[in-house]
């Protein structure tokens, strides 16, 4: 089996207990309006046409439809999708509103240039084998003005010291070919959007996000990490 699909089949595998770790009752509220609020101060105003890239079981779609923008989450593991979609389902069904799902390649979702308003993702960036070439396909998804917002940390500064087999087993071939994954400051990441052409390039420490894990323990298999929001433009003209 080639890499990716080894790749998505382990994201299948584990979607149902990363969802729940994603989702515990202890913390799900607080970390909601958390969330929110981070997505919030990052995003044009709504409704805006927002898509998700590597949306897994649907965090950040859901919590940014909630915010009234029209959200379309992609992701290449079915396993996840599945989830998102059984979240979104319930969403409807009490009247609140959902983002839309579907199956793709976060490296070249299969959206029109042009055609988008903000692109965001949660820890995506240090999977990207060509970060560059992957932003700069993204900023051409954006009309002008467009929004860029990731979230990311430096989750491997110990290699994968710690992680669990099964990450070790898919990921294990491929980390020293991501160039992100192994930095030791979002530094990269930034310098990346900057080299794909995104303008007004900001960074901000999420410290509120760690405080919470620091309160409530991180997600399983993983021990607080300051995060980093970085937000960036296209240009307007």
């Amino acid at each position: 089996m080639s890499i990716q699909p080894r790749i998505d089949d382990y994201w299948t595998h584990r979607a149902p207990a990363y969802d729940s770790g994603q989702r515990r009752p202890e913390r799900w509220d607080d970390d909601a309006a958390m969330w929110s609020s981070i997505w919030s101060r990052a995003l044009p105003s709504t409704p805006s046409r927002v898509l998700d890239l590597g949306t897994g079981t649907g965090h950040a779609a859901l919590l940014v439809a909630g915010l009234g923008h029209d959200v379309t989450g992609v992701d290449s593991s079915p396993g996840m999708l599945e989830i998102a979609q059984e979240h979104a389902d319930r969403a409807r069904a009490d009247g609140r509103p959902a983002p839309t799902f579907a199956l793709g390649d976060a490296v070249d979702p299969p959206f029109a240039d042009g055609s988008l308003d903000a692109v965001i993702c949660r820890y995506v960036t240090w999977t990207l084998r060509e970060p560059v070439a992957a932003l700069s396909r993204w900023r051409g998804l954006l009309r002008p003005g467009g929004v860029l917002a990731v979230v990311d940390s430096t989750w491997f500064t110990d290699g994968l010291e710690g992680s669990p087999p099964e990450f070790v087993d898919a990921y294990g071939p491929v980390l020293a070919d991501l160039p992100l994954a192994l930095a030791s400051s979002i530094e990269p990441t930034v310098a990346a959007i900057r080299e794909a052409g995104f303008t007004d390039v900001f960074v901000r420490d999420l410290t509120e996000v760690l405080e919470a894990d620091e309160r409530h323990g991180a997600a399983p298999g993983h021990r607080p990490r300051m995060q980093h929001l970085v937000t960036a433009r296209t240009c307007p003209f």
